[in-house]
Formats: structure tokens, C-alpha cells, sequence
């Protein structure tokens, strides 16, 4: 008999080799339930190895301003339960003269009640106020230009649709033509999301004025350009895609004769960008900064030759928490000034500490020849009377800043302008109030802040 014959029947169905199931199962059951279980009571007993620093670090104050204001406007106190479907929500004052009387007024949105506003003050600081628009929801900004070359100035707004975070579709640029009638609407962008700002500039030098738009949104968000066809038709194109995109200031920060835009970044990153004019419509993306602090709280830009040497830098306020239900403080608040050094090259500055920094402008406030930035905080230090609501930088002709302190309240003021209100000569200033977070007290609409002569009215 052959070796084949005496092997035994292959098997056709082998078993498979199957772990013990009941092992695997005690396995997962100590992963998914009982570590975690043990942990939550275990680690508290555990004793600290050290503590971290704090991050809170109080409210800032500075010292009286030596210059001289009075304030106009009346502050209120809420109850304790007190929200912010109640209180004024200002999100943007401007100081210009809108209807041509040769008299500054300040242009206000008011995102409480949806609509524009146009204050006038007297002498004695008196308040006028008159509604412009009506029936725009939530209102980020209001742009004031002659859009369509007819000798006044027209108001394109920057139309949030929803105040509070939303990442869904319900932003708008509107155009409002002014008319001897009063004003016509024209939908000029729609079917995005949150718009945060919209500026000015013939990019494509074909002689009308095109629209850069700030698309904030939420999670998602966007830039971009808004080619004028005429007519009050604009065509849209895509510049940049990124979450929080909060304003597009407008300047020639290249020197080479036509308008760039540059914006700030503010939710998954900390970012400043440009976008560099090439030419017939054509732009490219330069990244200028970035900084590893997802915290840092960017909460606007603007441009200014600070330093009066021929070219733009960009300043940038810091100090936006309104992602936290009590928002404090932190270290690294206050304003950076971004210093062109040509070659799309900037040199960041810290030139304050203003805790909860969520505005500026930039003006010669003292008369000394030397361009000088006022800020306002949303998120100081309320608890503690006395911390700065308004502060003046002032700048010593070599860009170092000293920092003075004009006033403690209203408080939560998250937009600031400087101009002549009362036809002095001499720069005064506006704020409004955004009152959103707690303390529900020393609560202010639109103020103002008119400048005195030392010892006088």
C-alpha cells in the first residue's frame, strides 16, 4: 500500500481559528467603561505636580488724559437678568459729513433694531438722531460712497443677517441709491453667508468704483471682489476662502500705483492677508503674519501711514472674546501695529496693553503734527470701577506710544471714530456700545467725546 493510501481524508471544512470572544468582550468593556470610570475618581487624588501661570490678568487702567473732553450721551443700568435682545447693539460709527452741509455727523448701525443711523450734536453735545435706513438685518457696516457718480453719497452695507454666530446663508451687500426721494434698494450680493465689510476701490481701473466684501460667516467665510458693471450690476469673484475674514481695508500698500486689500483672519487662524493687484482684475495672495496664539482675539484692521514715511501699515486691535460666555482679559490683548517696510514685508509692534482691545482709529488727536490712535476695550475688566474704556495713545514723533486713559465708561464699546463734531478744529470722538456680555450696567448707545480747550469750553 502506497504512502498516499495510508494518509488520512484531507478535511474539505476546516474550523477557523476564532479568538475567545468572551476575552475580547471583558477587553473592550475595561476600554470603553470601567478606565474612564476609574480615572474621573482617581485623578483628583493625584497630587499636582505644579500650577500653571494664570491667564487672567485684571482689568488695565492708565492715566487721566491730559487733553480735555465731554462726554455726550446718557449711560443706563439693565436688571441683572438683563440680555442683549434689550440693550443697545452698535457694531459700527463712522464721523463724516453725509449730507453735504459742511457739518460732520456719525454714521451709526444699530444691529438691536436693524437700521442706520445719522447723529448730529450741537455745541452743548446734544444728541439728534434721524433713522436713514430701515429693515436690514443686523447691519456690520455702513459704507458711505458715491457709487453711482452722482454728486452724493450713496450706502452699501455690510448685512450680518444674524448677530449672533450662524454659519448659514444669510448675509447681504445691499446698495442703497440716495435719491431726492430718499433711498432705493439694490440687492447687490446675496445667497452667502455673514458679511462683516465692504469697501471701496477701482481694482480694475476701468474708471467706476468696484466693492471688496468681507464674508466673517462662521465656519466657513470668504473675500472677495465685486466687479461694477453699471447700472448697480456687479459681478462677484472669488479672492480667498477662510472662516472669520472681519474687515478689507483698501490702500496701495505696494506703492505701485493701483489698490490692493488686505484682511484679517480671525477664527481657525490668526492671519493677515493681501491680496496684491496685478492688474486687470487680477490678484495674488501674500500671507504677511500669523501667530500660533488661536486666542489672540483679532477683532478688526485698519490702515494708516502711522508713521508718516510714504507708505500704509496696518494696525490691528486684539482683544475679541466673545466665544466665551465671561470674557476676561488676557496678556497678549491690547494693539499691534503692522510696520510696512516695503516689498510686502510688515514688522509687527505691540503699542498697547488695553485689555479686551476691540477698535481703533488713527488721528493727530493732540495737534502735534504726529499721527496718534485712540482705542476702545469691549471685555476689560468691568467688576472693578475705574478700568479704561477709552484710551489714547499718544505718539511721541518716534512711534513710541504713551498710554492715557479719556474714559471708564460706557462700557463694551467695540467700534470708535475720530473727527471734528462741533466745528472747533479739533478731532473729536465717537463710540457705540455692543452689550452683550455681563456687567448689564454702565450701558451706552452712541457717545461722544467732544474736546475742550484746557480750562474751557
Amino acid at each position: 500500500m502506497s504512502a498516499v493510501e495510508n494518509s488520512p481524508p484531507p478535511e474539505t471544512n476546516p474550523e477557523p481559528n476564532i479568538p475567545d470572544r468572551t476575552g475580547l468582550t471583558l477587553l473592550m468593556l475595561v476600554a470603553v467603561i470601567l478606565l474612564p470610570l476609574a480615572t474621573w475618581f482617581v485623578l483628583p487624588l493625584v497630587p499636582p505636580l505644579g500650577s500653571l501661570p494664570e491667564l487672567y490678568t485684571g482689568g488695565t487702567s492708565y492715566p487721566a488724559s491730559p487733553l480735555h473732553f465731554d462726554r455726550s450721551g446718557s449711560l443706563q443700568t439693565a436688571s441683572a437678568e438683563g440680555s442683549s435682545k434689550e440693550l443697545p447693539l452698535i457694531t459700527n460709527v463712522q464721523i463724516l459729513d453725509f449730507d453735504g452741509d459742511g457739518k460732520n455727523e456719525i454714521l451709526a448701525c444699530d444691529a438691536g433694531y436693524n437700521r442706520v443711523l445719522l447723529i448730529s450734536i450741537n455745541e452743548e453735545g446734544v444728541q439728534t438722531t434721524r433713522t436713514l435706513i430701515e429693515d436690514v438685518a443686523a447691519p456690520a457696516h455702513a459704507t458711505a460712497v458715491d457709487i453711482d457718480a452722482d454728486g452724493d453719497l450713496d450706502l452699501v452695507i455690510s448685512v450680518l443677517g444674524n448677530i449672533q454666530p450662524d454659519d448659514g446663508v444669510v448675509g447681504k451687500v445691499e446698495l442703497f441709491e440716495q435719491t431726492k426721494d430718499g433711498f432705493v434698494r439694490h440687492v447687490i450680493l446675496d445667497d452667502v453667508r455673514r458679511v462683516a465689510d465692504v469697501q471701496p476701490g477701482d481694482f480694475d481701473q476701468d474708471g467706476d468704483l468696484d466693492l471688496a466684501v468681507a464674508v466673517f460667516g462662521y465656519n466657513r467665510g470668504e473675500v472677495l471682489w465685486l466687479e461694477n458693471q453699471g447700472n448697480f450690476q456687479f459681478v462677484d469673484h472669488l479672492l480667498h476662502r477662510a472662516p472669520g475674514t472681519i474687515h478689507v481695508p483698501v490702500a496701495d500698500f505696494d506703492g505701485d500705483g493701483d489698490l490692493d486689500i488686505a484682511t484679517i483672519v480671525s477664527q481657525e487662524e490668526e492671519e493677515l492677508v493681501a491680496f496684491e493687484n496685478l492688474g486687470q482684475g487680477k490678484f495674488k495672495t501674500r500671507s504677511l503674519w500669523m501667530t500660533p496664539n488661536m486666542d489672540l482675539g483679532s477683532a478688526g484692521l485698519i490702515h494708516a501711514d502711522l508713521d508718516q514715511d510714504g507708505d500704509q501699515d496696518l494696525i490691528l486691535p486684539a482683544g475679541d472674546n466673545l466665544e466665551d460666555f465671561d470674557a476676561y482679559p488676557q496678556p497678549y490683548h491690547g494693539c499691534y501695529w503692522f510696520e510696512n517696510t516695503g516689498d510686502w514685508k510688515f514688522k509687527q509692534h505691540r503699542i498697547s496693553n488695553l485689555g479686551g482691545t476691540y477698535a481703533g482709529d488713527v488721528t493727530d488727536l493732540d495737534g502735534d503734527g504726529d499721527l496718534d490712535v485712540v482705542l476702545v476695550s469691549m471685555t476689560n475688566d468691568w467688576y472693578t470701577p475705574g478700568n479704561a474704556s477709552l484710551v489714547w495713545l499718544e505718539n511721541d514723533g518716534q512711534q513710541n506710544f504713551k498710554s492715557w486713559q479719556i474714559d471708564s465708561e460706557p462700557i463694551h464699546l467695540v467700534t470708535v471714530a475720530t473727527g471734528d463734531l462741533n466745528q472747533d478744529g479739533r478731532p473729536d470722538i465717537a463710540a457705540g456700545a455692543l452689550n452683550m456680555r455681563k456687567p448689564f450696567d454702565r450701558i451706552g448707545q452712541v457717545s461722544a467725546w467732544l474736546q475742550r480747550a484746557e480750562g474751557g469750553r
